[in-house]
């Protein structure tokens, strides 16, 4: 990309902005539109980002950290576990379910892959992103358990994912590694981002904390110094032969745990995922992990916003070139039954009756995750130097199911919440498991919200 082209980008952008509260009103989604401007922007030749550029890989790894350390310092993890009912079932019963059923299918689907490729493409697209279907988890209609299980869902499971996709990476671009080697492998790669995300994260709010109480800092250079923190995740990780996303995601889980403690700034909130602002609109102060995670929140949808028009204007076109039957039947079984049917299972006797069981599995869109997952795989396997056909078929199904999720998700997230609320409005006695009123918890606003 040139200086032009960045323009470009910099002007769709402010146009945007410029009608990003009126949009809100709009069936159309930020991703919806620059993952269009990406392809329009591609096919017009007005901006031409190279697949094979590095620059892009770099993009997508630091764009899924920040994203992990972000979504991890949003969770407390001492409340979590008074909310943790839902969530757990999601995370422990569906996301594994989910994996293998469509590792099952993709095997139909795909006869020339083998069990570990099968198995890594489902794992690439298991990972949902609540963002897409920001309307669901802003709207105070929706009962605040499926809300909430929403976000905790999004928030963590592409993190569990990630040493699975690293693991299942391995083996298919490295099938002569001994079982010693491989017993180190992930030993490294999972020990090794664990142990690392823990120091650093620990450190770096240990250090921020003690420097704010102390009045040596400027809370403009702290919530600089808390977006570093993942950046620095990510390459001492990949200097010590780590996993950098495991790094990222863990490190963001110590900062936001330890800096959600009730000494920092007398915190009144009682949820689990912490909203980014000073105060509430009541006027209840936050923590301190909360303020200062605020601008890297902000460069997470920044980073989110390049990552969806690069994805328009690199993947969406050549994917659509190479669309076949089995591909399109990938997509649509990934995004319905493959997420719905474990979701389905794994929410049974939570006394959820079926709307609230169906809400939640509708509303599993695939988003940056699967994206980064993608492209670094075409990474990878460029620089192994081996044949690009499993990259290409993989890369060909994410783009076309992370574009079905923008369009069917960021069209139906509006009226999805709209006719579920009244729904569970006029059946009380099925939302009367929820526990909490829908004014007893504070929810974060969607990553792609505009709305402070």
């Amino acid at each position: 990309m040139g200086a032009a082209e960045i323009a470009v980008v910099a002007v769709l952008l402010v146009a945007y902005a410029a009608i990003s509260r009126s949009a809100e009103r709009w069936p159309v989604s930020m991703p919806m539109l620059f993952v269009a401007a990406g392809a329009i922007t591609g096919v017009s030749g007005l901006v031409d980002v190279s697949a094979d550029s590095g620059a892009v890989a770099l993009l997508a790894e630091v764009t899924l950290a920040v994203i992990l350390f972000s979504d991890a310092v949003r969770i407390d993890l001492g409340r979590l576990r008074r909310s943790l009912d839902v969530p757990i079932r999601l995370l422990a019963v569906g996301l594994p379910l989910t994996v293998v059923l469509c590792g099952l299918m993709n095997s139909v689907l795909f006869p020339e892959f083998s069990i570990a490729q099968v198995a890594l493409l489902a794992a690439i697209l298991a990972p949902t992103d609540a963002a897409l279907g920001a309307a669901v988890v802003e709207d105070t209609v929706v009962p605040i358990r499926e809300r909430l299980a929403l976000i905790v869902e999004s928030g963590v499971n592409d993190g569990l994912v990630v040493p699975v996709v690293a693991i299942l990476t391995a083996v298919v671009l490295e099938n002569g590694r001994s079982t010693v080697s491989w017993g180190g492998f992930v030993a490294g790669q999972v020990g090794g981002g664990l142990l690392l995300g823990v120091v650093i994260g620990g450190v770096a709010i240990t250090v921020l904390r003690h420097s704010s109480r102390l009045g040596w800092s400027d809370p403009r250079y702290e919530q600089l110094a808390t977006f570093a923190v993942p950046i620095v995740a990510v390459f001492a990780a990949s200097a010590i032969g780590s996993n950098s996303f495991i790094a990222a995601f863990v490190a963001g889980l110590t900062f936001g745990s330890l800096g959600h403690r009730h000494d920092d700034v007398g915190i009144a909130s009682e949820s689990p995922v912490q909203d980014f602002s000073d105060e509430t609109e009541d006027g209840r102060r936050t923590s301190l992990a909360t303020r200062l995670g605020s601008f890297t929140e902000d460069a997470a949808q920044l980073l989110g916003v390049a990552a969806f028009f690069v994805f328009g204007n690199v993947l969406l076109v050549d994917a659509i070139e190479a669309i076949s039957v089995p591909i399109v039947v990938c997509a649509v079984f990934t995004l319905t039954i493959g997420r719905m049917l474990p979701v389905w299972i794994s929410l049974t006797r939570t006394g959820m009756r079926a709307p609230s069981r169906l809400f939640i599995g509708w509303f599993g869109p695939r988003g940056l995750a699967s994206i980064v997952f993608g492209l670094l795989l075409l990474e990878d396997v460029e620089r192994a130097g081996l044949p690009g056909t499993l990259a290409d078929e993989v890369l060909a199904v994410v783009a076309l199911t992370v574009t079905l999720s923008v369009v069917l998700h960021g069209a139906t997230a509006a009226v999805g919440a709209t006719i579920y609320g009244r729904w569970a409005t006029a059946n009380a006695d099925a939302v009367a498991h929820m526990g909490a009123s829908m004014s007893d918890v504070d929810l974060p606003r969607s990553r792609w919200s505009m709305r402070r």
